[in-house]
């Protein structure tokens, strides 16, 4: 009977450290945000420094290729729609948030969508 006391003993203080290492790192989570607007290099510049001001964000990866942004944040300064917010603040779809009208104006024609461009006229 010591013995499976002292067993659960050592159960329960095992699973209090590796909690306590989750709580040491901050609360901070990684998302994966599908930006199917994101078109080119000076896209994910933009979004990369639109996001390194925001509040909360910790690191961000955007992949233009894939049409996908990864954002580590702490959760308790900030939550996935802020960031997602924050995308589409920046002139970019980002999942179910659309691209804030104005600010998709200003972007560069390359950051544009390609229906959305200059259209040529045919003869």
């Amino acid at each position: 009977m010591k013995k499976i006391k002292f067993l659960l003993l050592i159960l329960i203080g095992i699973s209090s450290v590796s909690f306590a290492q989750i709580v040491k790192k901050g609360g901070q989570e990684t998302a994966t945000i599908k930006t199917p607007t994101v078109q080119c290099q000076e896209c994910k510049q933009r979004i990369e420094n639109y996001l390194s001001r925001e509040d909360g964000i910790v690191k961000v990866n955007v992949d233009y290729k894939r049409k996908i942004t990864k954002v580590t944040y702490v959760s308790d300064r900030t939550n996935i729609e802020n960031v997602k917010t924050a995308i589409a603040n920046a002139g970019y779809d980002a999942d179910d948030v659309k691209a804030d009208s104005d600010a998709y104006q200003k972007l560069p024609n390359c950051c544009k969508k390609p229906d959305s461009g200059p259209q040529e006229k045919k003869n």
